[in-house]
């Protein structure tokens, strides 16, 4: 009997790979679970007794949030990092912390084949396969959906037959949370036009007064909030959330480039991802170099990219880790942030290593630390050698 480790969520996909390799290919499945954050432990609980009804041989939990920020979601707060100005890497981040897990798993378990429940059309498969090409190359790897080419529709229909009882309903979206945001697919995204239905987000809004939040920042980290202090930054963000999310702040579509060439669309809330990087932007704005900012900004782009493509285990990702780590030293002060309804706005921030500091000069007013002939000269010297080629190549 083949023994197959199995990457499982408890949704639609992967309750359908159980089923499928349990009773039609007679296999010994071993899910495991690898929660970034976006499971109450009573959650993961109801997980687990689904996936033994659903006929597994053994199923494992691991905890793995703080483990998630640690490796990852620290540097990408460290780099702003937005995909295409948009995203927060809610997904692509945890998945390539789920697929090393599973991937350690397998080799616990000494398994014949791991297995995940991507389509063929998405990045997930990418990521998945590449992790497991590199940490486990000789063991098989099964897709069931991607392999059958099944539709929701398909599999949902499957697990009927099977008397396979779960909220087929909520299936109709896949849904895809954690520490770092949640994403939504579903009909709506399929197509280059439409919106998610209310009903569809997994925060509903529950605030609409006008809030105003302080989120104080230690070396880059978030480490407070209205002078509340956390044991771990994990628990920092999501007791942010729980606040921003309830004004449905951080709900958009992304819209981008697959690692597989075709554009995709997709939905996702991240309230807490969203606030939290405009705010350490904001503070790095004032604290930062110029020659600082505009190099991290090109760095933190590229390992963006990389990381969004599954690329977490290249070696040039370490380098640029200890680069983001070290622009951090001066990261420090409080940032004011006020909430609304669908939005927020930075109100300002406060810190020992402001350079925006008023005993060197107030912009557009007053200048301390230099006089007007300083300029006068400066202004020369800087345009000096295009003053000469203008001189020179005039053709007038």
């Amino acid at each position: 009997m083949k023994k197959i480790v199995l990457g499982f969520s408890g949704g639609l996909d992967t309750s359908f790979c159980v089923k499928y390799f349990t009773n039609d290919k007679g296999c010994e499945v071993h899910s495991i679970i690898v929660n970034t954050g976006g499971f109450t432990k009573e959650e993961l609980k109801k997980i687990e007794e689904h996936a033994y009804k659903l006929g597994v041989k053994t199923h494992t939990t691991v905890d793995a949030v703080k483990g998630y920020y640690d490796r990852i979601i620290k540097y990408l707060v460290f780099g702003n990092v937005l995909k295409n100005n948009t995203y927060p890497l809610s997904v692509s981040a945890e998945r390539l912390v789920q697929a090393l897990h599973i991937a350690d798993h397998v080799k616990t378990l000494n398994a014949d084949a791991v297995a995940h429940g991507s389509t063929g059309a998405g990045n997930d498969q990418v990521r998945f396969d590449m992790v497991f090409h590199i940490m486990i190359p000789n063991v098989e790897i099964i897709t069931p959906i991607r392999d059958l080419k099944l539709s929701r529709e398909q599999e949902i229909a499957y697990l009927k037959e099977k008397g396979v009882d779960m909220n087929f309903e909520k299936a109709a979206y896949s849904i895809n949370k954690g520490l770092w945001g949640t994403s939504v697919g579903g009909r709506e995204t399929l197509n280059s036009k439409g919106i998610l239905p209310e009903e569809a987000w997994p925060t509903q809004i529950t605030a609409i007064e006008n809030k105003e939040v302080k989120l104080s920042f230690n070396k880059g980290e978030l480490t407070g909030i209205d002078d509340k202090e956390f044991s771990n930054p994990t628990e920092t963000i999501q007791y942010l959330q729980s606040i921003a999310g309830a004004y449905g702040i951080g709900r958009d579509i992304h819209v981008g480039d697959t690692i597989i060439g075709i554009k995709g669309r997709v939905g996702f809330e991240a309230a807490a991802p969203m606030v939290i990087i405009k705010a350490h932007h904001a503070l790095e704005k004032h604290v930062l170099t110029k020659w600082q900012s505009s190099w991290k900004d090109n760095i933190a782009n590229f390992y963006g990219n990389w990381l969004h493509e599954g690329q977490i285990l290249d070696p040039v990702m370490r380098d640029i880790e200890a680069f983001l780590q070290s622009s951090q030293q001066n990261v420090t002060g409080d940032v004011f942030v006020q909430l609304m309804p669908y939005r927020f706005q930075i109100i300002g921030i406060e810190s020992e290593h402001d350079l925006m500091d008023s005993r060197f000069g107030k912009y557009g007013e007053m200048y301390t630390g230099f006089t007007g002939e300083d300029v006068r000269g400066f202004s020369k010297i800087f345009g000096n050698q295009i003053a000469m080629y203008h001189f020179l190549n005039s053709n007038d």
